[in-house]
């Protein structure tokens, strides 16, 4: 069983800001926003949907390759991402342009505001599947003709597909989004994102959910996720971390990646929904416990206790599945 990641691969850089947005932005004064946030801390991670989802999916032992493009800047960081043991044949290196570069400032109450340079990713859409074998696949954030050639191509070879549109969901229209949820088996959104999508479709998130063969997966950050599958909404709490693993919350970037990296790794597995969910909410929490999208330890065998600790039936569906890479 091999994924096929459509996706950004970039460079996060994270800044801190020691307060809260809430209490310097007004809202009725956004018409003329004008604000400025002091942000002593910064760091420079590796990052991008696609390389975040695959370090997390390789880490719990599943064979996974990229679609998508890299800068001038990033040899080191294809270097690394071969070196995990992930396939990026299916990488196109752009000499002309930078790697794509997203600037997050994250408050105290862990709300981002991010600016994206989407830089090579804009030149994704020169690389398809070609001859790479897939068993299951993802379309998440990645430049515009990249995510449409994808989905198509996946569709096409009847590879079942998540699509996950994320921060790319503006650059389409009613018409595009209709035809991605029309050829994925499953769509992956948090709260914002899924009524963003459903006001676009002129429909509501439960219709939605019914037009798909698969599910549709609903995060809600520290509140949990929801799973609405043939007519049925499974809720599953937010994981309080410092009680599970005994850290505090560090770093919220990327744990969305994370999840989905549990997801599809539970789905690679030919688990049910609820349960590659629920892996995928144990991903997401582990993560947070992390500074950057690619610095948590994964231990398929540890991970395997948590779920038992957790969800017990679904560490006795998945657990001769979890080994180490």
């Amino acid at each position: 069983m091999t994924v096929q990641i459509s996706g950004s691969i970039a460079f996060d850089t994270i800044m801190v800001f020691e307060g809260r947005f809430k209490d310097h932005i007004l809202p009725d004064q956004t018409h003329m926003l004008n604000v400025a946030f002091l942000a002593p801390e910064m760091r420079q991670e590796y990052g991008g949907c696609a390389a975040n989802i695959a370090y997390t999916l390789r880490g719990l032992g599943r064979d996974c390759g990229l679609l998508g493009a890299i800068g001038r800047d990033g040899g080191e960081y294809l270097q690394r991402l071969s070196s995990l043991g992930i396939d990026t044949s299916r990488v196109l290196a752009a000499e002309d342009c930078y790697s794509a570069q997203a600037f997050i400032t994250t408050d105290l109450d862990d709300n981002q505001i991010t600016a994206f340079h989407p830089g090579a990713m804009n030149r994704a859409g020169e690389v398809g599947l070609g001859d790479v074998q897939a068993s299951l696949g993802i379309v998440s954030p990645n430049g515009r003709d990249a995510m449409i050639r994808h989905a198509q191509e996946f569709a096409a070879r009847k590879i079942p597909f998540i699509f996950d549109p994320g921060q790319a969901m503006p650059i389409f229209g009613q018409s595009d989004l209709e035809a991605f949820v029309s050829q994925a088996t499953w769509v992956a959104v948090n709260d914002y994102e899924g009524h963003m999508l459903a006001e676009k479709l002129n429909t509501s998130i439960e219709s939605l959910a019914h037009k798909l063969s698969g599910g549709l997966i609903l995060t809600r950050g520290a509140e949990g996720v929801e799973v609405m599958q043939s007519g049925v909404r499974h809720g599953i709490e937010g994981l309080d971390v410092q009680r599970i693993f005994g850290l505090p919350a560090a770093d919220p970037t990327g744990c969305g990646d994370a999840f989905r990296g549990g997801l599809l790794f539970g789905l690679s597995c030919g688990a049910s929904l609820l349960d590659s969910a629920r892996l995928g909410n144990v991903m997401g929490a582990i993560k947070v416990t992390h500074r950057g999208g690619q610095n948590h330890t994964i231990r398929p065998l540890e991970i395997h206790q948590y779920l038992q600790n957790l969800y017990p039936d679904t560490a006795e569906r998945l657990g001769s599945q979890l080994r180490p890479a």
